[in-house]
């Protein structure tokens, strides 16, 4: 049986004196196209705070009209809602580790509130001295975690969706960048365009002559 993510380490970092919790994820680490997106989220710690985002769970359990549901609950119940983006030449110079970490970074400097604890979704930011605990699959079981999953998805999916105006062709409102068999057969039939990943495998051996 499927459990939903709850405030169960949120309220035990509240007993310890923290306050202002951020949970933090990214979407968009496996795609060939287009920027990594971080967010990062503070919940009320309420008791109705979890029945209030009754169907936040983890953004890939969840179909695009349910994340977009869920997305206008969580910035209507949310403390603080912040976004950070690392582009495609940030990962293609740095590396996808030290892009992404750029991005949750950025997400946590856009926060209107500073938060005094960080739950970050798999990762370590030592570079920060904000308290913090990285939780493997932390957005199976974490509700601030989550939360920040399906923001920074649901803001990924509509950059992607931009992208596809701007460079019809390749299908990037519907694989999101991803190496569906759409995105194979439009990378050669166009090539690649300023928005893949150069420094990925697969876009390096198109582009090898």
């Amino acid at each position: 049986m499927r459990r939903d993510p709850n405030l169960l380490l949120e309220f035990e970092l509240l007993s310890q004196g923290y306050r202002c919790i951020a949970g933090v994820d990214e979407a968009g680490r496996g795609s060939w196209a287009g920027a990594v997106v971080a967010a990062a989220v503070i919940l009320p710690l309420e008791a109705e705070t979890a029945q209030k985002l009754k169907g936040v769970r983890d953004s890939k359990q969840l179909s695009p009209a349910q994340r977009e549901r869920c997305f206008d609950l969580i910035c209507q119940a949310a403390l603080a809602v912040g976004v950070g983006v690392g582009s495609v030449g940030e990962i293609d110079a740095l590396g996808l580790g030290l892009a992404n970490r750029l991005a949750m970074k950025l997400a946590i400097d856009d926060l209107p509130v500073e938060p005094d604890y960080l739950l970050i979704d798999a990762i370590k930011l030592p570079d920060l001295k904000i308290p913090q605990r990285s939780v493997i699959k932390g957005d199976a079981s974490s509700l601030s975690i989550a939360a920040s999953s399906i923001v920074a998805k649901v803001t990924r999916d509509r950059m992607m969706q931009e992208l596809d105006l701007a460079y019809p062709g390749y299908g990037f409102g519907r694989h999101k960048g991803y190496g569906t068999k759409l995105h194979r057969l439009a990378l050669r039939a166009l090539g690649a365009c300023p928005m893949h990943r150069h420094s990925y495998a697969p876009i390096r051996s198109l582009m090898a002559p």
